[in-house]
């Protein structure tokens, strides 16, 4: 009986926590994407703005075509401030884009959008900018629930909640209606080569 009971205690640590913390843990899909860092899909797209508004961290509210403007490439992603997996490393490698772009960032244009528009209010966005060293060619964005669904469905972004969100980057040249879209955890030298191929320079 003894030699049963430990049998049956090993299969339940055995087999039991690994399905347990597949199902309560938030983050595991985020988690396995991060083991795939570095491997994207790249494709070419455009897509209708359509008068989405979004609102900047200094508070102004305005359109998202304002926003990402279109006399400069642009670089834009969806985060949220109290993701602990994928977003912080997106932040991170934009923070690498612009310290490896040096000077020459001063001619792009970065731009973070928040699915987080309840928590993320302009003032916690200043915050999480500052904890990256966010240039001003940086801005941070959020806007009503309603705005931010409306801005991730018009880059075919949106999966239901921040939960479900996947790691996404996309790219456009000035004056150019085509996007390249990244999907995936992209690094840093992915991005400057995307970014090299919108310019020209390879």
């Amino acid at each position: 009986m003894r030699i049963q009971f430990v049998l049956i205690l090993a299969a339940m640590f055995v087999i039991t926590p690994a399905g347990y913390a597949d199902e309560t843990d938030p983050h595991a899909h985020h988690k396995q994407m991060m083991s795939n860092s570095g491997r994207y899909d790249r494709s070419l797209h455009t897509y209708d703005l359509d008068g989405v508004k979004v609102i900047r961290s200094d508070g102004a509210e305005m359109t998202l075509e304002e926003a990402l403007g279109n006399d400069k490439p642009v670089m834009i992603h969806f985060i949220f401030t109290t993701c602990t997996t994928i977003c912080p490393v997106q932040a991170a490698t934009f923070a690498q884009v612009q310290r490896k772009l040096g000077d020459e960032v001063a001619d792009v244009r970065m731009v973070s959008i928040s699915i987080d528009p309840e928590y993320d209010t302009p003032s916690r966005l200043r915050d999480y900018a500052g904890k990256f060293r966010a240039g001003p060619q940086w801005a941070f964005v959020t806007g009503t629930t309603d705005q931010i669904i409306r801005a991730q469905r018009v880059f075919d972004a949106y999966e239901g909640g921040k939960m479900n969100h996947k790691p996404l980057t996309l790219l456009r040249d000035a004056g150019s209606d085509e996007w390249v879209r990244m999907d995936g955890l992209v690094n840093a030298s992915d991005i400057i080569t995307e970014y090299r191929k919108l310019a020209g320079d390879s």
